[in-house]
């Protein structure tokens, strides 16, 4: 890839002609390097925080960290949870931090427009506009996420509540976590860096499309295609968003507030 890659939106972002057979098929190649470069990012992010967190809770807690498992004492619940909360924050900031590297080593100072981050590109559209969508959207989601469970048979807003081994200090971890670090990342890699890359050879309606269908793929869980069903619209939204502000600072925005909004219908007593 070159040093300065092309950023989505200017002229340079235009993919180059060639026959439709041949232009195809790099389409296609370049989408499945972009789904693998997804994963590789992902699972970078979730190697390095499971060590920082084994390692580093292990020697807080007096325990040497490459114990075999058969010797390793028993932590409890509560312990537990810290752990898992806390590899769950320091995936995203792995990840936010990979990503950055990546723009950095490949634009140097260019880096902030690569990930859409600066104000060099007009934004297309009007403050009106934008405000309309971050206000309505979050009603729409919660519409559609609630109608995608009761079609794939999920529970959505049943009897959910925060757990009881969450302290204070922890809710209000987890809660970063939810509203700000994991839209923040996320968005740093799908609309920004995998959005610059997509649209260095695909036009701005299959960039949001691809980056759409990855968005919602990374959320395969438990529940099989449920999740990512359910994201697919705010994913298009959150790319729509990408292309016609030319920013990536509305895309935080309305993910954080989709995220706060749904977590607050989730958990409202009653």
């Amino acid at each position: 890839m070159p040093e300065a890659a092309p950023v989505a939106g200017s002229a340079q972002g235009a993919p180059a002609a060639g026959s439709g057979p041949r232009r195809i098929g790099r389409a296609l190649l370049h989408v499945l390097g972009l789904a693998a470069l997804g994963l590789l990012y992902l699972g970078a992010a979730s190697l390095m925080a499971l060590a920082v967190v084994r390692v580093g809770a292990d020697l807080l807690a007096g325990i040497d960290p490459f114990l075999p498992a058969g010797r390793r004492p028993f932590l409890g619940a509560m312990a537990l949870a810290r752990r898992e909360l806390a590899v769950d924050i320091l995936r995203q900031v792995f990840l936010a931090g990979l990503v950055l590297a990546t723009a950095l080593r490949w634009s140097g100072g260019g880096w902030r427009a690569r990930l859409a981050l600066d104000r060099a590109e007009p934004n297309g559209m009007r403050p009106r506009d934008l405000l309309l969508v971050l206000l309505l959207w979050p009603v729409l989601h919660i519409a559609w996420v609630g109608f995608t469970a009761d079609l794939f048979g999920a529970r959505f807003g049943q009897g959910t509540r925060l757990s009881p081994l969450l302290t204070p200090g922890a809710v209000a971890a987890w809660l970063a976590y939810v509203v700000v670090l994991a839209p923040l990342a996320e968005e740093m890699l799908v609309r920004g860096e995998l959005f610059c890359r997509a649209r260095a050879v695909l036009g701005p309606l299959a960039t949001v499309l691809v980056t759409a269908l990855l968005f919602s793929a990374a959320h395969v869980s438990g529940w099989g295609l449920a999740r990512p069903v359910s994201l697919l619209p705010l994913a298009l939204a959150l790319g729509v968003l990408r292309w016609r502000t030319g920013r990536l600072w509305p895309c935080i925005a309305l993910h954080g507030w989709s995220n706060l909004a749904l977590l607050a219908y989730v958990l409202w007593p009653g």
